[in-house]
């Protein structure tokens, strides 16, 4: 799928399993709205298959609809209607919907179920969001940052209801620009950067597939210029070491103590002042910066 002269999505092949939660990451710009609208049938494919649920986004499209949900990062309603009142519309429209009450409970709609969308927060139109993609009980539903701007208490909830879906045998796949949410969520991981499929796995497959841990090292000042590459030539070949801003370095191999004397020893040497040292087992967020190169900024 290419936009010009630039190529969104390259030769992808991934496979969502039914009944699991599938969460899809990228850096922005890797290609992942294009690749779920495709899938959700607002973008006819250039080139290659795309099967949902065993049919064509595109040709099987009335067929298809009524058996998934879709939530978008933004929009989805109109301007001035009321959100339980949008909700209670969607839920018209299927044969056999969620109890709307249960929902606006669930997900906290109760406090702004009066008030025009327009007038929501961004918070509050996520869970209105949410709530009109699976009111329907769909078999699949796509999912894209569905707790952006939630306090803590309503990202649980939303997290539980997700959860309770694929319990139910509802196919979720999820995007999201949090890292623990994707570990805590997801049964698959895809990661996808230039349109390409990079890496793919459990969370415990690839954050402790290696058996390797992390150090990160926070700096007082930034970094002299080539640290990363010069860290990278006293720690060896196992050891791999990445940026993550200009006052911290992730290194990930077999850390141990003699690992972390000559990181200390070269910190010394190059007259880095270590605001930080601390060793752990990779988180998600880790392996996404090792292999992309990147952060996953919103």
């Amino acid at each position: 799928m290419a936009y010009g002269d630039t190529v969104a999505v390259d030769g992808l092949d991934l496979t969502v399993e039914r009944g699991t939660i599938t969460a899809v990451l990228g850096p922005n710009g890797a290609g992942k709205t294009t690749t779920l609208e495709t899938c959700e049938g607002y973008r006819r494919p250039q080139a290659g298959t795309v099967r949902v649920l065993g049919l064509d986004p595109q040709a099987d499209r009335t067929a298809l609809l009524p058996r998934i949900g879709v939530m978008l990062q933004s929009g989805g309603a109109w301007s001035g209607v009321r959100a339980v009142e949008m909700l209670r519309h969607v839920a018209s429209l299927h044969a056999h919907p969620l109890d709307v009450g249960l929902l606006v409970d669930r997900l906290g709609l109760d406090e702004c179920g009066r008030t025009p969308y327009r007038r929501l927060s961004g918070g509050q139109q996520q869970r209105l969001g949410l709530a009109m993609a699976v009111v329907g009980r769909p078999e699949l539903v796509f999912v894209d940052e569905p707790t952006a701007g939630m306090d803590p208490q309503l990202r649980r909830a939303t997290w539980q209801l997700l959860e309770e879906m694929r319990g139910d045998g509802v196919t979720v796949v999820l995007t999201t620009h949090y890292m623990d949410e994707a570990e805590r969520l997801a049964d698959t991981v895809h990661v996808i950067d230039h349109g390409r499929l990079i890496a793919s796995g459990t969370p415990f497959e690839l954050t402790r597939g290696t058996g390797n841990s992390t150090i990160r090292l926070v700096v007082t000042e930034p970094f002299p210029p080539g640290a990363p590459a010069s860290l990278q030539a006293t720690l060896g070949p196992d050891t791999d070491v990445r940026p993550v801003n200009a006052q911290s370095l992730l290194i990930t191999g077999p850390a141990d103590a003699s690992t972390l004397a000559k990181v200390s020893a070269w910190c010394e040497q190059h007259g880095v002042l270590p605001e930080s040292l601390t060793l752990g087992q990779r988180t998600l967020e880790d392996v996404f910066l090792q292999i992309t190169g990147r952060e996953l900024a919103s």
